[in-house]
C-alpha cells in the first residue's frame, strides 16, 4: 500500500502512479514503476496530480523547489497515460 499525495488515500502501488527524483536531479513520471530514484505516488487522474501541486506534495517528497516548466511537463505526460 502506498499513499497518494494528492488526495491522501492509501492504495495499492499498481493503481498509482510512481513520480521520481533521478540521481541527476529530474523529475518524471514512471509508469513502470522500475526506474531508479526517489519515488512518490500519485493516483492516475489529472484531478490528484493537481491537488499534488497545488499542495507542493512534490516539493515536500523531494525535498526541491520544481519549477512550473516540470508540472506542465508532468501534466502532459499523465493526459498520455490516461
Amino acid at each position: 500500500m502506498r499513499k497518494c499525495i494528492g488526495c491522501n488515500e492509501m492504495k495499492s502501488k499498481k493503481e498509482l502512479i510512481r513520480v521520481i527524483k533521478t540521481p541527476e536531479g529530474e523529475i518524471l513520471l514512471d509508469a513502470t514503476g522500475k526506474k531508479n530514484g526517489r519515488g512518490a505516488y500519485v493516483c492516475r487522474t489529472k484531478a490528484c496530480l493537481a491537488k499534488a501541486i497545488k499542495s507542493k506534495g512534490l516539493e515536500r517528497s523531494f525535498q526541491m523547489v520544481i519549477p512550473k516548466a516540470i508540472y506542465d511537463s508532468l501534466e502532459k505526460e499523465m493526459e498520455t497515460i490516461e
